[in-house]
């Protein structure tokens, strides 16, 4: 039955994301759900990552692995990088043989976050910077517009994981919702809802340190922006996080063509929601 192909920087959360549809679909369904990664053939991250054939070989070892999982009643999730077009092509062309549906979650991340939570990380599991930062370089992102990368979703890290829009999109074959990146927008996908993510994030950290010298009343500079926030009393970062989420949701049903507005924007979204 159905694949669902994980992509995305390394530590983007892909594994978290993995388990989170783990559980709804055995919770949800009486199907036995699989997942297939590095892990699962215990990987050496550091050892494979850096050697191009060895990388190729793991790759070919994972597409056999949901080869001889995907079967008429069960559910393969790939947890892996799954960052080159060519072999998310070549998985397309497999379950396309298989005759079963399969769609794409891309856990998008900047450069910088991913690297942060790496660092975090056991030192047993963290990669090497060198070898993360050419993993990144090489990442080829993902585009609704080609076959093999669509049904897509495109989840940031403070995303609710549209476990239902998946489940329709895997078993009711219906399209995506529009507030997924199959959406036309003026701008890829990812670049579009990188830079939302970042520049409503910078945002509220300049709103939260402003805070702390300044007084209701006073008005309050970000980056990026033109305007000014307008705060009559102080606010928590839970509540901003929350406005923020709001923002999210609604610019991407109604994206802008020119993201150096996006600033502007957020600011007069949260002068009006704070009033």
């Amino acid at each position: 039955m159905p694949l669902i192909v994980m992509c995305g920087y390394p530590c983007s959360g892909k594994s978290r994301r993995a388990e989170e549809l783990k559980v709804y679909f055995e919770e949800s369904t009486e199907r036995k759900v699989h997942i297939v990664g590095d892990g699962s053939l215990g990987v050496e991250k550091n050892t494979v990552y850096a050697d191009s054939q060895k990388e190729k070989n793991v790759r070919a070892s994972l597409k056999a692995e949901v080869e001889r999982k995907v079967n008429k009643d069960d559910i393969v999730i790939l947890d892996s990088l799954n960052y080159i077009k060519g072999y998310r092509y070549e998985l397309f062309c497999l379950i396309k043989h298989a005759q079963t549906p399969h769609c794409l979650v891309y856990s998008l991340t900047s450069h910088e976050e991913s690297s942060l939570w790496n660092t975090n990380r056991d030192a047993a599991d963290q990669y090497n910077q060198d070898i993360f930062d050419a993993l990144v370089q090489r990442f080829e992102a993902p585009d609704s517009r080609n076959r093999w990368d669509s049904p897509l979703f495109t989840i940031l890290k403070d995303d609710t994981l549209p476990v239902e829009a998946i489940s329709d999109a895997l078993f009711k074959r219906k399209a995506p919702p529009p507030n997924q990146s199959t959406q036309s927008q003026p701008l890829s996908s990812a670049n579009f809802l990188y830079e939302l993510d970042k520049i409503t994030q910078d945002v509220l950290m300049a709103i939260f340190n402003a805070q702390k010298t300044s007084v209701p009343g006073d008005l309050i500079a970000v980056p990026g922006a033109s305007e000014k926030i307008e705060l009559t009393r102080n606010v928590n970062m839970a509540e901003l996080r929350k406005l923020r989420r709001q923002f999210i949701s609604y610019t991407k049903l109604h994206p802008t063509e020119n993201t150096g507005q996006i600033a502007n924007m957020f600011v007069q979204y949260l002068n009006k929601s704070l009033h």
